[in-house]
């Protein structure tokens, strides 16, 4: 039986590759006849015939595509500008295809576990879909259902996106994508297993219970298995069609406060990252409370990269180069030289400045709207010229979380005292208190430690 899964997977990943290796193949010959023969292409249209294609496909291309579009120049600026636009979504599988999924995870009779199921998908994301069900009790819940063969859509793509790295690594040194690319496939990897996300679902409501207008749903246990995961329904509407009601200064405020604690509120006080601000993973309740939706991109840290964050906050406030470099080593950059650690402190400054500022302000000062844009490129640039650096692991959903909530803020065009409640998530830190706190609700919640 093994074998047969195994060779069902292997056929199932050269189905992939074949689908996907024209799209990324062409990427590298683009990119290899401008920089090295001189040839000049159009990247532009060849990116918008990059997002069409990838657009189409079901799976985690569309995910690794968001995700590698937020990493400051994993890719051209060109093609990280169109794949920014991808939106998780694809055509959803039909009630015959439910049917069968469904009887592989609860049984023939799986109809009659639910007082009612919506023959209609209700979303369609890039691992599976979600139905909405009533249960014999009268809970309503929604029902995500991952599509079939997905371990081996995930390797295919991977391997893709592994040579997209490797063709642009090859001119352009600035960033070193070895360790961003080992840990987007591990995250992705840890996606397909939904028994999981329900541990870390029910990790987010131990941390944020006392948080105000955070809503976590509840997983429902009986009806999740590795590849079915279903939870009660939280009433809300999606984040655009929100904004386009012409919310006030106030209610935008509001959301975004609720936004910056259910991120850092984990973090600060638990070593745990939601590595996935995406826009599909929140909705506005009814009340204007944050419902947050998706549990699958977690990542779970030592306490003591945790002082590490705070030691680089620390240096850039009060402008310390040697505790910036002990910080970036306890995040794991290496052999970084001093010009390097001043390089790298624009970027920290530019996240950083916020936190600091006693005052009112937007996320980010200035008219681009795209955030972080302009200070990347002058990163970029600085590690291009010092011969480049490795990003570690625990660099990569850090900086993705940063970025993607910052995008959020500024769209929101919220205006808060960010110091004030920065200083408030944070609280009186002790790495000790923290690697307890950590330890209790891990062991709770059924999460183990992210590797």
């Amino acid at each position: 039986m093994s074998s047969e899964r195994e060779t069902s997977n292997l056929f199932g990943e050269m189905r992939r590759m074949a689908r996907t290796s024209g799209a990324v193949g062409g990427i590298a010959a683009r990119i290899a006849g401008e920089r090295v023969f001189g040839i000049k292409t159009d990247q532009a249209r060849h990116a918008e015939d990059l997002k069409a294609l990838l657009g189409g496909l079901k799976g985690p291309i569309m995910k690794v595509a968001q995700f590698l579009s937020t990493v400051p120049d994993a890719l051209p600026p060109e093609y990280a500008a169109q794949l920014a636009e991808l939106q998780a979504n694809a055509p959803p599988m039909g009630w015959a295809f439910v049917r069968r999924r469904m009887a592989s995870e609860l049984g023939p009779d799986w109809e009659k576990k639910f007082k009612s199921f919506s023959h209609e998908a209700l979303a369609a994301a890039s691992l599976g879909q979600v139905h909405r069900a009533t249960l014999p009790d009268g809970r309503e819940v929604a029902v995500k259902l991952q599509y079939p063969d997905m371990p081996s859509v995930i390797e295919a793509d991977l391997r893709q996106v592994k040579l997209a790295m490797a063709v642009y690594r090859r001119m352009d040194n600035a960033i070193i994508q070895d360790e961003i690319y080992v840990e987007l496939a591990e995250r992705l990897r840890e996606e397909l297993d939904y028994q999981r996300e329900a541990a870390q679902m029910r990790l987010y409501r131990l941390m944020l219970a006392d948080v105000p207008d955070v809503n976590v749903p509840e997983p429902v246990a009986e009806y999740t298995t590795r590849r079915l995961l279903t939870m009660n329904w939280l009433k809300g509407q999606g984040f655009k069609a929100w904004l386009a009601d012409n919310p006030t200064q106030e209610q935008r405020n509001a959301l975004a406060v609720a936004l910056f604690r259910a991120w850092y509120i984990p973090f600060y006080r638990y070593g745990v990252i939601h590595g996935d601000p995406h826009l599909g993973n929140y909705q506005v309740s009814p009340q204007g409370q944050l419902n947050l939706l998706d549990y699958g991109s977690i990542r779970v840290f030592p306490a003591r990269f945790v002082t590490g964050v705070l030691d680089l906050y620390a240096a850039v406030r009060d402008n310390d180069p040697a505790l910036a470099r002990q910080a970036y080593d306890i995040w794991g950059f290496k052999g970084i030289t001093d010009e390097q650690v001043h390089i790298l402190n624009d970027w920290a400054k530019f996240l950083y400045e916020p936190l600091i500022e006693d005052r009112v302000r937007p996320i980010q000062l200035g008219q681009n709207t795209e955030f972080g844009r302009e200070v990347a490129q002058k990163v970029h640039a600085g590690l291009q010229r010092t011969g480049g650096v490795r990003p570690p692991r625990e660099f990569v959903l850090m900086d993705r979380s940063a970025i993607g909530l910052g995008a959020v803020f500024l769209r929101l065009g919220a205006e808060l005292n960010w110091a004030r409640l920065f200083a408030e998530t944070v609280g009186t830190f002790d790495e000790a208190a923290l690697a307890a706190r950590q330890d209790e609700v891990l062991r709770v919640a059924g999460v183990p430690m992210s590797g």
